[in-house]
């Protein structure tokens, strides 16, 4: 077997230290750092990426998106300060959404009620469409 690098030293003197969520851990003999090898990270598919960026340009807040995507809020503002999105900022309008299944989206569409007053945009989440509307806030 060979001896795994020290991620923090890059050192290639290490012993094994145990074992942690069964993955071997070593300790580094030159700076006594802990570390496990071949740790996949969980990365987060590109596809969550985008659409929650798309969500938070749509006006959708962090915490919606939470609930929506299932991705950390947290993880929605990190991406959004590293690829530099900005939302516009709206006054006179806000987004609602609602979530459909296939058949409920073209029953949604069915009703020219549904289409009139508001801008709109459908997009994919999953296996179910969510619709974007924006509303005039109400004055008084």
């Amino acid at each position: 077997m060979t001896t795994p690098t020290c991620p923090k030293c890059e050192s290639t003197e290490a012993t094994k230290s145990g074992v942690v969520n069964n993955r071997q851990r070593f300790k580094c003999k030159s700076c006594g750092y802990h570390f496990t090898v071949a740790k996949i990270g969980r990365e987060v598919d590109s596809y969550y990426v985008i659409k929650a960026l798309q969500l938070y340009i749509e006006g959708v807040s962090y915490r919606e998106i939470e609930r929506l995507l299932g991705v950390s809020h947290v993880s929605v503002m990190n991406w959004v300060k590293k690829y530099g999105v900005r939302a516009p900022r709206q006054t006179d309008y806000h987004p609602t959404y609602k979530i459909f299944n296939q058949t409920e989206l073209a029953a949604f569409f069915q009703i020219p009620g549904n289409l009139k007053g508001a801008g709109m945009v459908v997009t994919e989440l999953g296996d179910k469409f969510m619709v974007i509307r924006w509303e005039r806030f109400r004055a008084g």
